[in-house]
């Protein structure tokens, strides 16, 4: 026996196609009602009619797509109006729920923050190179985070080299120029303000959404790994292993084609335990570390204690210890 059901109807039917019992929902019919019947059942929830056919009929099959292939199935045509404004609400519902979603919003924080960093990376070094054909005592380097500011918060270019303390250009642009170096140098500062607020949410939202493996890898590197797995629960369930090399795609591909397997993702090698270790051990670190990453994860996904700075300075001491363990490369 199989039981088959919609959002109206549920049945028992037997071996031969007949109907051996059937409960029909006598609640009333609204869009907003329909809708949260029709969340049910796409969320794999049972409704209280199958519910009920479950309980008496313990040995039948629930074939969630049997009112759909039955050809005897009720089609309801007097309620087809009112089902299609279900279907809108159940889509506003959706819609709305989505908010709640913590996998999909730090995505979105995370992607937005990763374009933000790109376009000021480069427009960062564009404003640098620029002022710095005009102000050619300005040091790029030491004063490399104040020439934006500077340029930006000036009226000229002689304002700009006196907020740097160095002497005034040699030539100046012409107004045209000056106003786009102006236009330049505000969006690398409004850029930066927008990053660094963009990243603080990050930090607050990863720091609760995963605080173990926060407290292990820095909130920004948390988030990454969860967003390149698809989101927590997908990260919680990955091998450790797979976890070792998230993000590192290229050489995944690289490999797939004969070369050697990475030995890290881009997240675990801008952990400073792998990128400031010796070549030669950063394999090992990496494999140790995405080990207690996975774990810390799980801890997370699965409600458990969220790690303490204890846990974390146990780690890092095995870290070292790694570290102190191979001080000189393997023999060839």
């Amino acid at each position: 026996m199989k039981i088959h059901f919609d959002w109206r109807l549920a049945r028992v039917v037997d071996d031969n196609c007949e109907v051996v019992d059937e409960i029909e929902w006598d609640g009333r019919i609204t869009p907003s009602t329909i809708a949260r019947r029709l969340g049910k059942i796409q969320s794999g929830r049972l409704l209280p009619e199958v519910s009920t056919l479950v309980e008496r009929f313990p040995d039948a099959e629930i074939d969630k797509m049997g009112a759909i292939n039955d050809p005897d199935w009720p089609q309801h045509d007097d309620e087809k109006d009112v089902f299609q404004m279900a279907t809108v609400e159940l889509a506003k519902m959706k819609v709305a729920d989505s908010s709640g979603d913590i996998d999909r919003r730090l995505d979105m924080l995370v992607s937005s923050a990763v374009e933000l960093r790109a376009s000021w990376t480069t427009s960062e070094a564009r404003c640098v190179e620029w002022a710095g054909l005009f102000i050619t005592e300005a040091d790029l380097d030491l004063q490399r985070s104040a020439i934006p500011r500077a340029i930006a918060d000036s009226s000229k270019i002689s304002d700009a080299s006196d907020k740097l303390g160095v002497s005034p250009p040699k030539h100046e642009p012409s107004e045209l120029e000056w106003n786009s170096m102006r236009s330049q140098a505000q969006f690398v500062v409004d850029t930066s303000s927008m990053l660094n607020q963009q990243e603080d949410a990050i930090r607050e939202m990863a720091s609760s959404h995963v605080p173990s493996l926060s407290a292990l890898l820095g909130p920004i590197s948390a988030a990454k790994l969860v967003v390149l797995a698809g989101g927590r629960e997908r990260l919680a369930r990955m091998p450790s292993g797979s976890l070792q090399v998230l993000g590192a795609h290229a050489a995944m591909s690289a490999h797939r084609r004969g070369a050697p397997p990475p030995k890290h993702g881009a997240v675990l090698f801008s952990m400073p335990q792998i990128s400031r270790s010796p070549r030669w051990v950063r394999g090992k670190i990496a494999r140790f570390l995405a080990g207690k990453a996975s774990i810390a994860v799980r801890v997370d996904h699965f409600e458990g204690d969220p790690w303490s700075k204890k846990q974390v300075d146990e780690i890092n001491k095995e870290i070292n210890a790694i570290r102190e363990k191979f001080p000189r490369p393997p023999k060839r």
